[in-house]
């Protein structure tokens, strides 16, 4: 890391008290939704149901001061099980059918497989229930217009659960955002990065919803990164694959030949952002974003998780190593502050969770926005916005990179 000279002090401390200043009242510093999380909204309680005993167990709904998880849901009775001992819920069923019949419950939780999810969000919806769902939002575009459609049509709250907006360092990238910290922000890139998934390509013998996924076909974890922090959308993309000829790969039910896949989008502000899934390889595992600006750039961590980086724009000339004269520009360590520990979310809410703490935000912010009667921060204009990309990628990288473009659903 390059020392920070005598000249920068005072832009330095001025950024020091800034953020001290922020982390002390954060929820003037970041969202409106977030103010006074701290307090509970009455005594009014939503009832949940629970659908989908792996992911759908990782998250905290009976924790949250103003939720009741009424019942749960899975197709294997172990799941069932592990879903009313994490929940302390004495009520299952064993289809998401007959859950929604349970005239108790007001919203679902869908955190079933993702072909399924737009399926079951469709049900839950036409029931009457409010929706949060487990990524992406949809498998199709056909998919993404019936989805649109029926949020429309039935009023009812609908978000999408993508873990990358509420990663600690999202949380401080669209702090910087709002407080115009990056000046322009002119290119961003993101990457996921998930070696050995063939691992879960099979199942008890049988091949799983997994086997032959096109990476692209999930692409939220990386396009949030940018559309949560500027609400740029995507508009055009041209995206390439690599594969090989692993028996892994024969047979899928996507007639799918990619591994890994890379794409390079436009945003209806004309911002390059360049997005990387990878499934195999000598890769990282990882989940992260980089938001590069003409004042400031912040890159996040290798690993993900942790300190990331910022580098400052300054006037202050020194040398490269070609000995020709340029601006140094000021590379520090950001000291990532813990979100979760604030109040952003209700007092019993605040703990380490998964996805670099993501899951409690998740889980309050869809809460919060059935009781105050408000849309979620991805809605589902959000949630198509990160979901339809991706979709059309895929369909870019079968064709050799040809360029197309991406239909908007706001």
């Amino acid at each position: 890391m390059k020392t920070i000279k005598t000249g920068d002090i005072a832009n330095l401390d001025r950024r020091k008290f800034l953020g001290k200043t922020l982390l002390g009242s954060s929820t003037l510093a970041l969202a409106p939704c977030y103010a006074l999380a701290d307090m509970p909204a009455g005594d009014k309680k939503v009832r949940i149901g629970i659908v989908g005993g792996r992911f759908g167990a990782s998250f905290y709904f009976h924790e949250h001061p103003n939720c009741i998880v009424e019942a749960v849901s899975d197709l294997r009775a172990d799941r069932r099980d592990h879903l009313m001992e994490v929940y302390f819920c004495k009520k299952s069923y064993e289809s998401l059918a007959k859950l929604l019949q349970d005239p108790k419950i007001e919203a679902v939780f869908i955190a079933t497989p993702a072909p399924d999810h737009a399926k079951h969000v469709l049900a839950a919806l036409n029931a009457g229930k409010h929706v949060l769902c487990a990524v992406p939002a949809a498998w199709t575009l056909e998919e993404c217009f019936q989805l649109k459609e029926a949020v429309n049509r039935t009023g009812l709250t609908y978000m999408m659960a993508e873990t990358s907006v509420y990663r600690q360092a999202t949380i401080s990238a669209k702090k910087f955002y709002k407080e115009g910290t990056f000046g322009k922000v002119f290119s961003a890139a993101a990457e996921y990065n998930h070696p050995g998934l063939e691992e879960l390509y099979f199942e008890d013998g049988k091949a799983t919803w997994r086997h032959g996924v096109p990476p692209m076909q999930y692409p939220t974890h990386c396009t949030s990164f940018l559309i949560s922090v500027t609400g740029e959308r995507l508009t055009q993309v041209s995206a390439m694959g690599w594969g090989d000829d692993s028996p892994l790969l024969q047979n899928n039910p996507y007639n799918n030949p990619f591994w890994n896949e890379t794409a390079f989008f436009k945003t209806n502000r004309g911002t390059p952002f360049r997005v990387e899934v990878n499934w195999k390889g000598a890769l990282r595992e990882v989940e992260r974003g980089e938001w590069r600006g003409d004042k400031m750039s912040f890159y996040m961590s290798e690993h993900g998780g942790g300190d990331s980086t910022m580098v400052w724009a300054s006037d202050d000339i020194g040398k490269d190593d070609a000995g020709f004269k340029n601006k140094r520009n000021s590379v520090e360590k950001y000291e990532q502050p813990l979100w979760w520990k604030t109040d952003m979310l209700p007092l019993a809410l605040r703990h380490g969770s998964g996805h670099d703490g993501s899951h409690t935000f998740i889980t309050h912010e869809f809460i919060d926005a059935i009781i105050n009667n408000r849309d979620p921060e991805i809605n589902i204009h959000e949630a198509l916005a990160y979901t339809a990309p991706g979709i059309v990628a895929h369909k870019s990288a079968l064709q050799g990179g040809e360029p197309m473009n991406i239909p908007s659903f706001d």
